[in-house]
């Protein structure tokens, strides 16, 4: 059974993962959502994938180059800039305030009813 993500948490948290897998190494798109699903993202599909990497590469978090493709046009892919470094240690900290809080409620014990 695939176990799927809700799409507004989804959302939220997109684009910090395409930053980390990124700050990994350079990757092209279809790899992208690759990596993204063999992470545990199988319902990730290109339609939100590809609007994600060109929104960070307008808000200047990455740059792309074309690399020729044995198969096919050349690929075009992603690395960060120094910009979106910066974005991904602010949006690693801010998730992990936001994890850690959430966790704190959701630890609390419930009262017998």
């Amino acid at each position: 059974m695939t176990e799927t993500h809700d799409p507004q948490l989804l959302k939220g948290v997109l684009s910090l993962l395409l930053l980390h897998l990124l700050a990994e190494h350079e990757s092209y798109g279809y790899e992208v959502v690759q990596r993204l699903q063999a992470a545990g993202f199988a319902d990730v599909l290109e339609g939100s994938v590809y609007p994600a990497l060109a929104r960070l590469q307008r808000e200047g978090r990455v740059e792309t180059r074309l690399v020729p493709s044995p198969a096919g046009p050349a690929r075009k892919y992603y690395h960060l800039t120094p910009l979106g470094r910066e974005a991904l240690a602010d949006g690693t900290a801010s998730w992990a305030r936001h994890t850690a809080a959430v966790d704190t409620v959701l630890s609390r014990p419930l009262p017998h009813s």
